[in-house]
């Protein structure tokens, strides 16, 4: 098993992952204050094909940091107000409850309309299909004994599919390519997607990564992933697709302030607000724990691990990834496993790599018990 170079605790525990059946490959990059301590990969990508770095990964719930930040660009445009409410932009959605549910209330997930979820899952074409999802998630009812901006509860993909809708109202581009314009490409992220052209799906080729089952006796991959449909439609809430090293560029932005080798994306302000608590002690129905939420990113979670500051943020994916920015630490760190090993499992996998992380960046010894972070219960919906 090969060792990523600059982290050899990461690479142990991500091999010992292997081992344990885990996941078959991992991709990581751990930066700090821009310096790259560690980049690579390990294992396979899928059963007898080495993982790379250039391997496009799913992303899942990692998706939702794009639409945090292509929506704080219009808000900062002027064009989005945060407190609105979301039928100011699109007025079918207020029905049936919904009427005061707000930009702010979607992304801190106190919206209350999870029942939405289901209608994107169920959409064979989401992309052809895009305003026949829009009107079934603007159809559902508000969930029962909900407050909006009060009750807490994780939307699984209905509040960032309602936020692309709203950047589509204002600004008129369909949301997988805004963000191609607006994010990817001036970053750098030239090989992120959410919702690829078929031309570049099909030059891609065996640079699809796959994910893994891995709950139960044997991996089970799940190839329908790598299907030229799953691929090409416009998931924003956890359909991304692109290599770890790029995706840390957003991360290495916001670290930066907003800024990335001289290319601005968000204003400083805005990168402390988007960044900063908004949602602070509430139960959330989703996960089962008190956790914490800025505008559209998790604020110190157990993934982020014991040594991690308070103001560390960001965002997981379905039992199977996460990536981050502690700017107490100047840490940035973005990091897939292939497999998906069922929610407790995945939540200590990723605590202990992010521990190995701190300790391999020179940030925390092994030896300080740091913080203990309670855990989504097993059941739960993975971030």
């Amino acid at each position: 098993m090969n060792e990523i170079a600059g982290l050899p605790r990461t690479s142990k525990v991500l091999a010992d992952g292997i081992g344990a059946g885990l996941h078959l490959g991992a991709q990581v990059y751990v930066a700090v204050d821009g310096k790259v301590i560690g980049e690579g990969a390990i294992g396979e990508a899928r059963a007898g094909v080495p993982m790379t770095p250039e391997h496009l990964v799913i992303w899942w719930s990692m998706t939702k940091a794009t639409v945090a930040v292509s929506t704080a660009q219009q808000w900062e445009r002027g064009n989005i107000d945060l407190d609105a409410p979301v039928a100011s932009y699109v007025p079918e959605f207020g029905v049936n409850g919904k009427e005061g549910i707000t930009v702010r209330h979607c992304l801190t997930h106190t919206g209350g309309f999870r029942s939405g979820d289901a209608v994107l899952s169920a959409a064979k074409d989401p992309m052809e299909n895009w305003d026949e999802v829009i009107a079934g998630i603007c159809a559902v009812p508000l969930d029962a004994d909900w407050v909006p901006g009060e009750t807490a509860g994780y939307h699984l993909l209905a509040g960032m599919t309602m936020l692309a809708e709203v950047i589509r109202r204002v600004d008129g581009r369909h949301y997988s390519q805004y963000v191609r314009d607006e994010v990817f490409v001036p970053l750098g992220m030239d090989d992120c997607w959410v919702g690829m052209p078929i031309d570049r799906f099909e030059a891609y080729g065996d640079l699809i990564g796959t994910m893994h089952h891995t709950a139960g006796d044997a991996p089970l991959a799940l190839d329908r992933l790598d299907s030229k449909g799953s691929l090409t439609r416009c998931s924003p809430g956890g359909g991304g697709r692109g290599p770890m090293r790029q995706l840390a560029r957003l991360y290495e932005m916001l670290r930066g302030g907003g800024e990335l080798d001289g290319v601005r994306v968000l204003g400083p302000q805005t990168v402390e607000a988007i960044s900063a608590r908004h949602r602070t002690e509430r139960f959330d129905r989703t996960f089962g724990i008190v956790c914490d939420w800025g505008l559209g990113f998790g604020i110190d979670s157990s993934s982020h691990g014991r040594h991690s500051s308070r103001r560390v943020f960001g965002h997981g994916g379905a039992q199977s990834s996460m990536a981050y920015c502690d700017p107490q630490h100047g840490l940035v760190v973005a990091m897939q496993t292939n497999g998906m090993p069922g929610t407790q499992k995945h939540y200590v996998r990723m605590s202990a790599v992010s521990d190995a992380i701190y300790e391999d960046a020179g940030l925390a010894s092994p030896d300080d018990p740091g913080r203990e972070k309670a855990h989504p219960t097993e059941g739960t919906v993975s971030a």
